[in-house]
């Protein structure tokens, strides 16, 4: 069977509080099946960090709490989170307007299933390169095609305010938009699979890639770490708060069969 390794590194860059959560849940049994989350909280200092740990606890709890198929499963725990948030806000008025990101991401003998809700980015490394697997919510897909269509320049869409503005988050409302993947994703041998909120930005994909392959070897919390360092180390004046899970499958068991 396979066995996942994990780690977590954060930082709450040049913000004056944390507002990411992350957490990870594998099976006490047999610890072949792993699950990530990573969540990035909005809603101020009380309303972001609430709302991202409990975005974490909740899909934990319910993904842990279930059996069956992995994506009903999945859906069930965003639900699950979406309505914690929504009956704290009942609870406690003064905190209307929470919400987080999610992304969720199981690893198992059928290899990586997620759901995701927002713009914290799922890549997956492979052989050099970086690949975005989840859909992104904001609006950055929208300025960027407008780029592509020669209706907006490069820089106005990169310094466009509304670049981060999400059509789609955990708040407790109906959700817009959810990225559920189809059918599992085969692991192989090398892959790292990194969650991150959308701090990572500050970086470029390439630059992702360089670090990973750089630190492969010395396992997830070297990846993890050495991404964070460089995020903070681009030193961007307004840098947000960046958290990244970095998993790999063990190199102890990377000749079984994950596919």
């Amino acid at each position: 069977m396979p066995h996942f390794e994990q780690a977590i590194a954060a930082s709450q860059g040049a913000r004056r509080y944390q507002e990411d959560a992350a957490a990870v849940w594998s099976h006490p049994d047999t610890h072949s099946v792993l699950l990530a989350v990573l969540a990035d909280g909005m809603g101020g200092h009380a309303g972001g960090a609430k709302a991202s740990q409990l975005v974490c606890e909740k899909t934990i709890e319910s993904f842990s709490g279930s059996t069956g198929d992995t994506p009903v499963r999945l859906k069930q725990a965003l639900n699950a989170a979406n309505k914690a948030i929504a009956r704290t806000v009942d609870h406690n008025p003064a905190l209307s307007g929470m919400g987080s990101t999610m992304i969720a991401a199981v690893f198992g003998p059928g290899g990586l299933e997620w759901v995701s809700v927002g713009d914290s980015p799922l890549y997956l490394y492979r052989r050099s390169k970086i690949t975005l697997l989840n859909e992104d919510h904001s609006l950055a897909p929208a300025l960027d095609q407008m780029v592509a269509e020669g209706r907006m320049t490069l820089a106005a869409a990169h310094n466009d305010p509304r670049r981060h503005m999400l059509r789609s988050a955990v708040t407790g409302e109906d959700l817009e938009l959810v990225d559920l993947s189809r059918k599992p994703l085969a692991l192989e041998p090398g892959d790292y699979v990194i969650l991150a909120s959308d701090g990572i930005h500050t970086i470029e994909e390439g630059e992702i890639a360089r670090i990973v392959a750089s630190h492969a070897g010395e396992g997830p919390q070297a990846v993890a770490d050495t991404l964070v360092n460089a995020v903070l180390g681009a030193g961007e004046l307004h840098q947000d708060n960046v958290t990244i899970v970095a998993v790999r499958l063990s190199p102890a068991t990377a000749g079984d069969d994950v596919a």
